[in-house]
């Protein structure tokens, strides 16, 4: 069992942790915060000529102040299915059309509805440690099994520790991000 192998093992747990951090990302930026963004819509995807396609990729989606978004299809024809792809979503607002462009007014947060948003950050967060301790676990199972191999014994536990630390450094980067977007949504 050679340096090398095990350092492959090092560099494919931190991937895994720099996934999930990103994959929190990805999902703290489709929490509305009280304020319109066109990262609200990023995950919706509507019927294009027969296969899903991104909205982005059919439409231009913008904000014109700060609690409406403004979606702008490229085929007139695609303002019905954009609507209905909206309302299935069930993103808590409604779409207005006028048969140019559809606007979205994205009403005031109440305390209810900021907790429950707090929740889901917390949540993603949640499955962003999940997939941190994913990827620990199998480097220290592949740590374990190259010591067992005939790897230096004090090397692997030097390298168990290195992704013990890298494991805690992740995991505080997402704490930082959970807070920040729940600072974020509380603020009024």
């Amino acid at each position: 069992m050679q340096q090398e192998e095990v350092d492959i093992y090092i560099e494919a747990a931190k991937e895994g942790m720099d996934h999930a951090v990103e994959h929190l990302q990805k999902e703290l930026l489709k929490i509305r915060a009280g304020k319109a963004t066109p990262d609200m819509l990023s995950g919706l995807t509507v019927p294009y000529y027969g296969s899903q396609t991104p909205l982005n990729q059919v439409a231009n989606v913008s904000t014109s102040d700060s609690r409406t978004l403004v979606i702008q299809p490229w085929e007139k024809s695609m303002i019905q299915p954009i609507e209905k792809a909206i309302m299935e979503a069930n993103l808590g607002f409604t779409p207005q059309n006028d048969g140019e462009v559809i606007r979205i007014n994205i009403p005031a947060l109440t305390e209810d509805r900021r907790k429950q948003l707090v929740k889901q950050a917390k949540a993603a967060a949640e499955d962003s440690k999940v997939g941190l301790r994913s990827a620990r676990r199998d480097a220290m199972e592949q740590i374990k099994k190259a010591v067992k191999d005939g790897y230096p014994e004090d090397m692997g536990k030097r390298m168990e520790e290195e992704v013990e630390n890298m494991t805690k450094s992740y995991s505080s980067k997402i704490d930082k991000l959970v807070e920040g977007k729940e600072k974020d949504i509380m603020t009024i």
